[in-house]
Formats: C-alpha cells, structure tokens, sequence
C-alpha cells in the first residue's frame, strides 16, 4: 500500500497527458500489488474526477473542445454508465470483463504514437449524432460495469474513424471521463457512507494530473513511458484473466 500513492502520481500524469483519468492504470496497480479491484472502485472513480478533471482543463484551454461531439456521447453514455454500475456480477466474471479491458488498455497506450499519425494524416470526417449516441451508450455500460470513465476506450475510436483530430479526441475523452465516472459515483452513492477517502492519493492524482495534462497539451513526448505503462496494464490484465 505505501506504493500505491507514487504509482498513482506516475499513472495519472502519463493518463493525463493524453487526456485520460487513468482508471485502468491504478487497478493494474492495485492488482500487482494484491489489492481487490473490487476494494477499490469508488476511490478509482473519486480519483478519475480528479486527474481527467484537471487534463480536460489544460485541453480545453488549448481551443479543442467541440461540444457537437461531446454532447451526443454524453447524453447516451452516463445513464449507461450510472446503469452499468449498479449491476452486480460474480466477482469472477467482474474480474474477467476488467482483464480484457485492462488488455484492451495497454494496446491504447503501447499504439499511442501510431493513433496520433493516423489521426494526423486521416481526413476528419464526423459522424452524425445518432452514431455518436450509440457508441456512448455501449461505452458507458462498459465504463459503469468496470469502474473506470470508458475515455480509454474512446479514443482509439474517435481516432481509428477520423471522426476527431488528436486534440478534439484527448479534450473529449477526458469530459467523457468525468461525466461517466460521476454518473457512476451516483449510483453507487448509497455505498459510499462508509467510504474512507484517500487524501493522498487525491493530492498525489492531482499533482500527476495537473503536470501530466499542461505536458499533452502542450505535445510533449512520453512515448517509451506510455508504452512501459501499457506493459504494466498487460502483466495485471493476464493476472486477472
């Protein structure tokens, strides 16, 4: 447990840096070092506020967010989100479904550079709303089941389709984040009464977060980092599966 605060700070400003919470980073964390993803979903969603908070911030002061690509998302994706996590599975199949997006994670992260030029080099072409509503819809289940803001999914989407250039995709998933992971914490308010927040790690996600965001804004490289990072999500996601 004493780990888990610097894992934390490492995690969120890597996440941060392309717009990302960094949920699956601190239950790939969690789970190297013994601690039940289960244990551990509340603060996960507490601290993803925080840090995608804090990188949305640093996106949008760069002039990328575009409110007709968030707005369709959200509006599907945070009922599903507050649905998804109200759900209670077998800790077994919780386990299972958190591995294969622990796994899907890392390639996010490994393959980070090789989006971006894609995304680069792709004509933007947006989709309409309703394709925006149904992807959010099935990401927000997916985010509300596992615990995690569903913008690490997001964005390989947003990239791989050449619906969103590199910067409106960071900025977008990171509100994704933030109104998925809020929406779960509303659904599972009537278990959060005994909850003992974690101070430290808030402070250390913040700190992490708020260099992590002004970095990838600013389009700094960290690629050997994030791709480290991705092989750490792959080691717990196998350990999960």
């Amino acid at each position: 447990m004493r780990w888990f605060p610097i894992a934390v700070t490492v995690v969120a400003f890597l996440y941060s840096s392309v717009g990302h919470g960094g949920a699956s980073g601190y239950y790939a964390t969690g789970v190297l070092l013994g601690l039940s993803p289960q244990s551990l979903k509340a603060q996960v969603l507490i601290l993803n506020l925080f840090v995608a908070g804090l990188s949305a911030f640093s996106f949008t002061r760069k002039g990328h967010f575009r409110f007709w690509l968030l707005a369709p998302l959200v509006v599907t994706s945070m009922p599903c989100a507050f649905l998804g996590a109200k759900l209670a599975l077998p800790v077994e199949t919780a386990n299972k479904i958190l591995g294969a997006c622990l796994a899907l994670a890392s390639l996010r992260l490994i393959f980070h550079d090789w989006l971006q030029k894609k995304a680069e080099k792709s004509q933007i072409h947006p989709p309409q709303s309703w394709v925006l509503m149904i992807v959010g819809a099935f990401l927000g289940l997916i985010a509300g089941i596992t615990g995690v803001g569903g913008g690490i999914y997001l964005s390989p989407v947003l990239l791989l389709t050449g619906w969103a250039t590199a910067g409106e995709t960071a900025v977008s998933s990171a509100w994704f984040i933030v109104l998925n992971s809020a929406s779960a914490l509303v659904s599972l308010s009537h278990s959060l009464g005994n909850l003992q927040l974690q101070w430290l790690w808030i402070a250390c996600g913040c700190a992490g977060g708020a260099l992590g965001g002004w970095v990838g804004a600013n389009r700094l490289p960290l690629r050997w980092f994030r791709r480290m990072l991705g092989l750490v999500l792959f080691i717990a996601a196998v350990k999960l599966l």
